[in-house]
């Protein structure tokens, strides 16, 4: 590595800020939607309802069994063939949003499965709505037993960011590969990408440690 490395980083500094901005901010738009289709699925499953089970069980199966580049590309070039046009920052974060969702639903299932069925029994015995049950009662004692494992889902989905450079959407990845074709510096210009993420990824964690002791606290 040549000595002028840092400042060529610095010298390119405002442009990495900003793209740290949009990565930071698909990331946090992306977990938002990943916990919107995971509840829904992970609730779906245990529908009484068997078409219902069955709609959730193949989201789960086709996401999780299909590649996060095909699946970005089905909304961003797919989905205007039947008439629906996204930004490429849009389809990004609904493409990210559903892949995750998947793996977030059997992060909840498997919450679910962890609270004994008796509290539930006994909440609806005193008068609570099932609506109550789970709102008030069962998903706060889920979200401390997933914590950890909804923390690397959102770090994994932190770096799936740099797919979307493949639709134009100016992350990270793609800020580096316009300066990589201007400067012919790849190597340095991968490594200062590679230090950023690692920067996001640490504030992920140490937000998810200090909730861990939060809810540790409370319990």
């Amino acid at each position: 590595m040549t000595g002028n490395f840092w400042n060529e980083v610095l010298l390119y500094g405002p442009g990495f800020l900003e793209a740290s901005y949009t990565v930071f901010g698909i990331t946090i738009l992306t977990i938002a939607v990943s916990w919107g289709f995971g509840l829904v699925a992970a609730l779906a499953q245990r529908s009484k309802f068997r078409a219902v089970r069955m709609a959730a069980a193949f989201y789960i199966w086709f996401v999780r069994g299909t590649p996060t580049l095909i699946q970005v590309f089905i909304i961003y070039f797919g989905l205007p063939q039947i008439g629906i046009r996204l930004s490429p920052f849009a389809a990004g974060v609904i493409a990210l949003g559903v892949n995750s969702g998947a793996y977030v639903a059997e992060i909840i299932r498997g919450g679910l499965s962890a609270i004994p069925r008796g509290q539930t029994e006994s909440a609806l015995a005193l008068g609570f709505s099932p609506a109550e049950t789970m709102r008030g009662i069962v998903l706060p004692q889920v979200f401390r037993i997933i914590l950890p494992s909804i923390t690397n889902e959102a770090i994994s989905t932190l770096k799936n960011t740099s797919l979307l450079s493949t639709i134009t959407v100016v992350e990270l990845t793609l800020y580096a590969q316009t300066l990589i074709a201007s400067t012919f510096r790849p190597f340095e210009f991968y490594i200062a990408v590679a230090v950023i993420y690692l920067v996001l990824t640490t504030i992920l964690t140490t937000l998810a440690s200090w909730l861990e002791r939060r809810y540790a606290n409370l319990g």
